[in-house]
């Protein structure tokens, strides 16, 4: 029998979802088709892939070495057919991004903004998710470039710092008492934040496991009023109320009713980094959009790496 690519992808179906029923209605298959499909490829490999004797299907260790390859082959496969279709003057392509929650509060509607005007054939897929999820879809080539912080990196991720971002107290503009228009702020004391009432990034955001080992680091419980998981949540409260927030100093550039108010000692700059998964294919989408990238930093001021 001649090794078609549906076998490969049944395979894995059946092992992703441990069940030849679901994995049928995955594949929009039926379940006979699908076991019988899967025996092919077994006879045709000379072992058995799937251990069937449990309440769940398993792959045996022959079909473990044998799913590796079988997932590398459909990547490297799906890359090639990205490779083709790929046009170097940039009237068509496309580009899967993702991006860690606070950046979409900042940089994702200037770089959306700035793609369409300068290539307005390429399409874009924007995705927001944790660090830990980024380099896990460009491992699988489920992603081409990912936005997030400098640390420590899965193998085979290659990571370019971008710039360094900074974090403040920020408050709203329209408040009675708040501070004239053109007015710097000055530094506030750490301590001082024990008597603010905060509305933070909830407990999931790797942003708010920033801003809590600072105060913990400086021995100071703030009061938190309320949190969120949205950065547009907390901008509308931060502006509406006399409560206060941390956040990036760029998500107030272009919020002319928040504050940015420096904390005293400053709370720890991080490097911001674009993220891609090392020797893999990179399109002229992609190197397009790192290029503008790195204008964009530099024509908006954000501090070096």
């Amino acid at each position: 029998m001649a090794l078609e690519l549906r076998h490969l992808r049944y395979l894995l179906a059946v092992a992703e979802h441990g069940n030849f029923t679901r994995a049928a209605e995955d594949l929009r298959v039926s379940q006979p088709t699908l076991s019988q499909q899967v025996k092919q490829l077994e006879r045709t490999v000379g072992a058995q892939l799937l251990d069937r004797t449990g309440r769940t299907v398993r792959l045996t260790d022959a079909g473990e070495t044998y799913a590796h390859y079988a997932r590398r082959a459909l990547r490297d496969l799906a890359a090639a057919e990205r490779a083709v279709l790929d046009v170097a003057d940039l009237s068509r392509g496309h580009l899967r991004l993702a991006l860690t929650p606070t950046f979409t509060a900042y940089l994702v509607g200037p770089l959306t903004a700035e793609l369409h005007t300068r290539h307005p054939g390429i399409t874009l897929t924007v995705q927001e998710m944790t660090q830990d999820r980024i380099e896990a879809g460009l491992l699988a080539d489920e992603l081409d470039l990912g936005i997030a912080f400098q640390g420590p990196h899965l193998p085979g991720i290659t990571a370019t710092a971008l710039f360094t971002e900074t974090l403040s107290l920020v408050t709203g503009t329209e408040r009675p008492g708040a501070r004239p228009a053109g007015a710097r702020a000055q530094a506030l004391p750490v301590r001082s934040a024990a008597d603010r009432h905060l509305a933070l990034l909830s407990e999931d955001f790797a942003t708010r496991g920033h801003i809590d080992a600072y105060f913990a680091a400086h021995r100071v419980r703030p009061h938190i009023a309320v949190e969120a998981n949205s950065v547009q949540a907390l901008t509308e409260i931060v502006r509406r109320t006399p409560l206060a927030t941390v956040l990036p100093d760029a998500v107030t550039h272009d919020h002319p009713h928040l504050e940015p108010v420096p904390l005293e000692p400053p709370l720890p700059a991080r490097t911001v980094t674009l993220l891609r998964r090392e020797n893999a294919y990179r399109s002229a989408a992609a190197r397009a959009f790192t290029d503008l990238v790195h204008h964009l930093v530099r024509t908006r001021g954000y501090a070096p790496a």
